[in-house]
Order: C-alpha cells, then structure tokens, then sequence
C-alpha cells in the first residue's frame, strides 16, 4: 500500500494521476483512512463521504484509461467547508437552525472544482455562520489544534485548516469574510489564500452585493493554492464582482527575494502584537533580506479606532443576514451568534457608514505604498492560537499603550477585497505553535502575492505536523 508521503501534495497527486502512475481510487482511500485516524482527537469533519468519493474517483480512472482528458485536479481530495452549498449533501452553516438543511445546488466553487476533477470526500467544521476565531459549535463541539489540541485552531475555517495540516486532504475550500482563511491557516500552520474580490464567485449569502466575502483554498503549499486558484477563478453571473482582468499565473509559481520590494509594518499602526509573533516576523524580514529582497520597515498610519469600527460593523453584518432568526428562533442560536446581534443591532446607519472612511483611508495609504513597493508584509494573527476555553470577546480591549488588543491582523485588508492577501508559515513558538507571515498585493495581482509567499518558503523552514 501506497504511504502518504509530506510531499505528496495536490500538484504531485493530480500529475500522478493524469499519467496513470497511482489510481485515483487509491488516492481517494488513503484521504478517507486519515480522516478515519484523526477526526476523532481534532473534529476537522462534519461528515464524511466515503462512498460518494469512491464513486467518483472510480469513473476519474475509468476516463483516464478510456484516454479522456482529465481536469487540473483530476484524483486530489478536497474538504468542502460547511458554510458552502452542496447539492443533495447536508450544508448546516454550524447552526442547529439549519440541522436538516440539504441544497439543491452547489455553489460555482464547488461545482468548478468538481468540473475539475477533484474528489469530495467530506465537509469541514465552522462556527455558526462562520462568525468566530474559535471554530466550535452547538452541533459539532470544538475543532482543535493539530499543534497542540488544548488550542483552537482559528476560525472560521478552522476544520479546513486541520484537515489539510493533518493531511487528510492536500486542499480544502474555506470563506474569507474577516480572514476566516488566513486566521486558521496562521494557527495550523498551511497556506490560507484570500483572493482578489470576485476572483472566485461568491455565492453563499443572500447579499449578492457583499463586498467583504471571499472564498480561498487552504494548501500545504503556496503551488498547491495556486492550482486551487486556477481550477475555481474566473467570471460568473452569480456575482457581479468576478467580472475582473483575467488571472495571470505561471505554471509554478517562482519565489525570487531578490526580485521583491516589501514594506514591512509589524503591527500596522495600531496593533499589540505578541513578542514571539514580532521575533518571528523579524526574523522572515531578514532572511528575505538577507536573500536579496529590498525590505523597510513603514508605518501604515491606521489605528485602533479604524480596526476596532472595523470589528463592530461585523457585529451589524449578522444583526442584518441573522436577526430575523433572533427574532423567531433564539433558542436555536447560540450565546455567542446572540449577543453579536444584539450588539450589532445598536449601530445606527450613519455610524456604520464610517466604515467607508476607514476602507479610504487604508486605500489611499496602501495606494502610496504600492506606488513605491510589490508588497506589504505583517502578521497574519497578533496571538498564537489561544486555548480552546478562550472566546472572541477576549479580544478586541486596548492595552496600557493604548494599542488594540486584537487577535487578528486580517480584517482590516477585507475592506480592501480587491487587494489579494495571503498567509504562509514563518515560524514557531516556543510552545511548537504556528506563526504565519501574512502579504497584501495590489489590485487583483495573485502573481504577486501567491510569489511573495513563495520566497517565504523558500527562506524559512515550513512546519510539518507529525514528523
């Protein structure tokens, strides 16, 4: 029997299996025997599709030996967050409201990535309505940290998160709405991709015109989210924002320091960022450096009043997509959902059209930026990853400087959709959790943060869970 390898990853799978060198349907066996293995200690599963995948990836070999052509993803299992519609398979949102929900369609991400041929083998964990940095929930309990299970592991993909860092599958879907996909993948020690706005069409929420909400793959490499990128990007009427300049990607994606100009701001004006995180992001600074990138340190002038405006529109956004279901079913909602609401349902319009402010301020000092850089780094996450116990309202309060003490370093740059964002591994603390290094590219430029995040692995030992 075939090992999984840490190498084998979604290219290696895909090429594998487009030459007949491995079946698919071994491939698809070897994801569902690690799932059986670790879904029990750390909750990456909602449920599992083991007869489906099998299915499928039986007629992938049926075709590759009929000589068809495969697509990108031919053989490679991918985990779908359950948070995104797919038909005929039980999409609850991780609330008790939507229990028995089952679609009647896919989403387009999900149905590109099985025009893709890659083989479903399940549906990952997520907060209620993918509204926390603790992915835990009145149905399915805590998903925990591979590093270390007394932690979380982010949110609100944090299922797909672990079930790509414990190599149940190379690839795994997840949502962006706050840093949903770069949070978890900082905590886990993956790659978490936000694309430009629209670059895959987003169509899980009733709000069409949702300018903050993104979907992104979680990988183990900066070239397995690229081929996730190409196989699921392009333009769909569903979602007006897709219409963008096409997606220009090399084949594999080159990770050159020496061709990169990187404004380095560790904290981004207003953030309290953990000493270990700070040593950490230094330390990437410098070897990208030392490497022969251009790097300066810069001050992005935000502070802790935009970042804070920030954390409470999200608050109105659930008081909006969830209220009427506060309204009609409160005890179906949990605590946490609930007091987002009602916190949310205390803003009134004008206060939230601030937002706008804040979104042109950082735009106008970002503009600056890349008129002189390729990239702005910082931390992806201010914290490692907190206990399973903590709660979101942990966070958020000011220190004696006057800094935010937030758990994040993400939200802020959704303002932004489309500026590309990315999280790739850096570093470890001393406790063996996971710090991510996170850049910001300029409009809809993937190339260039996807390579950003290249040179990273290219300068800094990647983490490798169970070695």
């Amino acid at each position: 029997m075939m090992q999984y390898p840490d190498m084998w990853s979604a290219v290696n799978i895909a090429a594998a299996v487009q030459s007949g060198t491995v079946s698919a349907v071994e491939i698809a066996r070897l994801s569902l025997d690690r799932i059986a293995e670790h879904n029990q200690t750390f909750n990456a599963f909602t449920l599992v599709l083991p007869e489906q995948s099998i299915k499928q990836a039986q007629d992938i070999d049926r075709r590759r030996r009929a000589g068809e052509p495969l697509g990108l993803l031919a053989g490679v299992p991918v985990a779908i967050k359950d948070f995104t519609p797919t038909a005929g398979i039980r999409t609850t949102f991780g609330s008790r409201a939507f229990e028995d929900f089952v679609p009647r369609q896919d989403a387009v991400i999900v149905r590109r990535l099985r025009e893709a041929d890659a083989i479903l083998v399940g549906k990952t964990t997520t907060p209620e309505f993918a509204s926390s940095w603790f992915t835990r929930s009145d149905l399915f309990g805590d998903t925990r940290n591979p590093w270390d299970p007394s932690r979380t592991s982010g949110g609100s993909s944090g299922g797909a998160a672990v079930a790509v860092a414990t190599q149940c599958v190379p690839l795994a879907e997840g949502c962006d709405m706050l840093g949903s996909v770069r949070g978890p993948a900082s905590f886990c020690g993956v790659v978490g991709l936000k694309p430009s706005l629209g670059r895959i069409p987003f169509d899980a929420l009733r709000s069409k015109f949702d300018d903050i909400s993104h979907f992104g793959p979680l990988a183990r490499t900066v070239d397995d989210a690229a081929l996730f990128l190409r196989s699921t990007a392009g333009s769909h009427p569903v979602d007006l924002f897709s219409y963008l300049p096409p997606l220009r990607l090399d084949s594999e994606i080159s990770g050159q320091p020496e061709t990169l100009r990187i404004a380095f701001s560790m904290d981004l004006g207003y953030c309290a960022v953990h000493p270990e995180i700070r040593s950490a992001l230094e330390a990437t600074a410098f070897a990208l450096s030392a490497a022969g990138a251009s790097v300066e340190a810069i001050d992005l002038g935000m502070d802790a009043d935009d970042a804070e405006l920030v954390s409470n529109a999200s608050m109105v956004w659930m008081a909006a997509h969830y209220g009427d279901l506060r309204d009609r079913k409160p005890e179906q909602l949990s605590q946490l959902t609930l007091r987002m609401i009602d916190i949310g349902r205390t803003f009134n319009a004008a206060r939230i059209k601030r937002v706008d402010f804040v979104r042109a301020k950082l735009w106008q000092k970002l503009a600056v930026i890349f008129a002189n850089y390729d990239v702005l780094l910082c931390p992806t996450m201010a914290q490692p990853a907190p206990a399973l116990s903590g709660d979101d309202f942990d966070f958020g309060g000011r220190n004696e400087q006057g800094r935010l003490a937030a758990l994040d370093l993400t939200s802020i740059f959704n303002l932004v959709g489309a500026c590309p964002a990315i999280s790739v591994p850096c570093g470890m603390t001393a406790d063996g959790l996971p710090i991510g290094a996170q850049f910001v590219a300029p409009p809809h430029n993937e190339a260039l943060v996807l390579s950003a995040a290249r040179a990273v692995e290219c300068v800094r030992p990647q983490p490798s869970w169970g070695q």
